[in-house]
């Protein structure tokens, strides 16, 4: 499927095989201290008219082969309501088997919208948000710079709910250092409850170089903790988290240990694997076999 994209091209793994348009290039947000994936990138919303190009265009080459849409870069939901009703309505008409819409958001561009606009997006078309909290401890939060608090992701994510789209929550193992390692991870926990996604996943930091946190470590005020250490994150996240039935993954190639299941129904059974991987029973992915 043709796709136009401008830089590298970044989506959950569960948009593998989704037709992924580019919206919006860059990240309006951009200050998140671990992140490097739009640093390169000027923010701007991209042109309608060369959006509904692509469109036509990948309708062209295979209409029928595209059922899920994934709107890029970082978080498109940041665009005004004419640009995405021009956006949703093309697809819809492009796509006859289109079955999902989704997009990276934030709390804060939630927030921005309201209730009634929300909705609205969800009649269009709009059905899944990805938003990463990264972590539920708010001097945690303040420190890797996410623009957003635990109170304030617990209200995006009630707003969300409210219009009927679902969330995808995902959560960064390390981010609280090693320093604040028990309370990211037990907050983390926390919050992942109170948000109460559909899907729910863990990442684990990696240190990019240049990023404002590799400079942090650098100078000794951030330091990740070991690998024991983040299963031990991973742990105590999962034996706390406690949404109503959320479809939980750790497959994202920066982790160590690929997990699957639901939160709360197989919780024994995965914190027992972790146990196992913790004691060396169970093999981890090995550092060439993770990435980004």
């Amino acid at each position: 499927m043709p796709v136009r994209y401008e830089g590298r091209i970044y989506r959950p793994p569960s948009e593998a095989e989704s037709y992924i348009l580019q919206a919006t290039v860059g990240c309006s947000w951009n200050h998140c201290t671990y992140c490097d994936m739009y640093r390169d990138k000027q923010f701007r919303v991209r042109e309608l008219d060369q959006t509904l190009a692509d469109i036509a265009m990948a309708a062209k080459a295979g209409a029928d082969q595209i059922d899920k849409v994934f709107i890029a870069d970082g978080d498109a939901l940041v665009m005004d309501m004419q640009h995405w009703q021009a956006v949703l309505q093309a697809c819809r008409s492009a796509f006859p088997r289109l079955r999902r819409v989704s997009c990276y958001a934030t709390a804060m561009n939630i927030n921005q919208k309201s209730a009634a606009e929300l909705c609205q997006l969800r009649q269009w078309g709009l059905g899944l948000f990805y938003i990463g909290p990264e972590s539920g401890d708010d001097e945690t939060l303040r420190r890797i710079a996410k623009g957003g608090s635990f109170d304030q992701h617990a209200a995006a994510a009630d707003k969300a709910h409210a219009a009927d789209i679902k969330l995808s929550a995902i959560f960064l193992l390390g981010a609280g250092g090693v320093e604040r390692s028990a309370l990211h991870a037990a907050a983390s926990a926390k919050l992942a409850g109170a948000m109460n996604p559909r899907f729910l996943s863990v990442l684990t930091l990696t240190v990019v170089p240049g990023t404002p946190i590799a400079k942090l470590e650098q100078a000794g005020r951030f330091t990740l903790p070991d690998v024991r250490g983040l299963l031990q994150e991973m742990r105590t996240f999962i034996d706390q988290a406690d949404p109503k039935d959320a479809i939980f993954r750790t497959n994202h190639a920066s982790n160590y240990l690929p997990l699957e299941g639901r939160l709360p129904r197989d919780r024994a059974r995965i914190v027992e694997v972790l146990d196992a991987a913790l004691s060396g029973q169970i093999p981890l992915r090995p550092e060439w076999m993770r990435g980004l």
